[in-house]
């Protein structure tokens, strides 16, 4: 496999670098970027935390924007931010800004055309860590997070996967796509119209029917949102996954945060409470 290496960067020690990959998964090129810490340059193997973005973004938004390097070179841990979809002349797109390149859901497309690229999850879930594990001075400990989009990308792939990662984290996650405008336009649009699948892709559906049954464990989940946001009521809806958590016993933190929206002004402002948490389970301090 190519991987080019697109940009590097030094940062609180550390380097943040770009990369682009031709991806089985996706069938096209897909980018990619990561922070290394210090301390992987100095012979040490650091878990890494994978950060899944929203609708509109791509691998760089995060990077540039909620100021993660600083505590992540402090904590020793790497930080990988996927592309959120494919992206080509060749991949299929829509002129909505919610459905098609850049709104790639983290799901496996089952419809015609979205299915000849759009296999996202399986990229997040096998492909990609397969990837930087094997590329990087990483260790195979994982925790994952996101913002919106992302945020319910991150909890379907912890709660689907919940032996393959540490722990989970989301910024103001679309909790119940099967029951807002987003999730229904996404979903009938890569999944079909028969709805039986939808709920493999719906965080609130999973945690509802999660347990802890033949030595699995329920995977530690922090979420924050902000009161302030303008998609809480129609798109967000958190109070369903705080209901599913009540309903199945799931140890789930959700804080409301007064006066907070959905941009990365948010994110910024409790990112570290989110990286600390990500550290006491991937185990450093």
């Amino acid at each position: 496999m190519t991987v080019e290496n697109l940009s590097s960067n030094k940062i609180f020690g550390g380097w943040n670098k770009q990369y682009s990959h031709q991806s089985t998964s996706l069938n096209c090129a897909m980018r990619f970027a990561i922070y290394l810490p210090p301390q992987a340059s100095n012979g040490q193997k650091v878990p890494v935390l994978y950060w899944l973005s929203g609708l509109t973004c791509s691998d760089e938004n995060f990077m540039h924007k909620a100021g993660a390097q600083r505590l992540a070179a402090e904590l020793g841990i790497a930080i990988v931010a996927p592309d959120t979809s494919p992206r080509g002349s060749d991949v299929a797109d829509d002129e909505g800004y919610d459905l098609g390149q850049g709104a790639g859901f983290y799901v496996n497309a089952t419809q015609a055309p979205w299915n000849k690229h759009y296999q996202m999850y399986d990229y997040i879930v096998h492909e990609l860590p397969a990837l930087v594990e094997s590329m990087f001075p990483v260790t195979d400990k994982r925790s994952i997070a996101g913002h919106s989009m992302g945020g319910h990308g991150a909890l379907v792939i912890a709660l689907r996967n919940s032996a393959a990662y540490q722990s989970v984290s989301a910024f103001s996650p679309i909790s119940n796509p099967i029951n807002c405008p987003w999730g229904k336009k996404a979903f009938t649009a890569y999944l079909g119209r028969d709805t039986s699948a939808w709920s493999d892709y719906d965080a609130s559906t999973l945690m509802r029917n999660a347990s802890e049954v033949d030595g699995a464990s329920f995977l530690p989940a922090l979420v924050s949102q902000g009161e302030a946001d303008n998609f809480l009521t129609e798109q967000l809806k958190p109070e369903t996954l705080q209901a599913a958590a009540k309903a199945s016993g799931y140890p789930l933190v959700l804080e409301s945060h007064e006066g907070y929206d959905h941009s990365y002004f948010f994110i910024a402002s409790f990112i570290e409470q989110h990286l600390r948490f990500h550290a006491e389970h991937l185990s450093v301090s």
